[in-house]
């Protein structure tokens, strides 16, 4: 009697097991590193636009920003951190298309993803002569723009505040500046 007891009892406890595997939730994914997105397949056109999350965050100088100050502009907001390689590698091209084209319209806001902010930035912006709005990132804000799974992230708004463009990983000056000249 003692093995059927022993029987039943581990074929109970592989059912319960079975059970319990089948009912686990997924793994969650693994945030993807920038340098793993194919650069054909990162590009999201958006057509039926909706408006972009307003947003109030501070800037290196603890002055409170929204995005909604912007309103009338052409905007390009970069998800980025000063330990991200294609991030730095972007920082001259939005030097670039701010000194060219804020008279026309143009406002560039960084939205720092680093830990400490308020440390690393202000050196960071001085050493780099960012001319844009750096502002420091908070999790409230990467979650309205759908989370952000990579970086850099950046995404074009219109001057009606609406959301037309969203690129995950590096691109190069010239899809930003097309960009930009659709839009002023």
């Amino acid at each position: 009697m003692n093995k059927i007891a022993l029987f039943i009892i581990g074929f109970l406890a592989l059912i319960i097991i079975t059970v319990v595997v089948i009912n686990l939730p997924p793994k969650s994914k693994k945030p993807i590193m920038p340098q793993e997105i194919p650069q054909e397949t990162a590009v999201v056109k958006k057509t039926g636009f909706k408006p972009a999350p307003d947003f109030l965050l501070k800037d290196a100088g603890g002055i409170e920003r929204k995005l909604s100050d912007f309103k009338g502009s052409v905007v390009i907001i970069d998800f980025w951190a000063t330990w991200c390689p294609p991030c730095r590698e972007e920082i001259p091209h939005f030097v670039e298309l701010y000194n060219q084209y804020k008279d026309q319209g143009l406002e560039i806001i960084g939205v720092s993803m680093d830990q400490n902010p308020q440390r690393v930035i202000p050196g960071f912006i001085e050493k780099n002569k960012i001319n844009y709005t750096i502002l420091f990132g908070e999790n409230r804000v990467y979650d309205l723009y759908g989370g952000i799974n990579a970086i850099p992230t950046t995404f074009i708004v219109d001057k009606e505040g609406n959301l037309v463009r969203k690129y995950v990983g590096y691109r190069e000056k010239g899809i930003f500046e097309q960009d930009i000249k659709e839009l002023l």
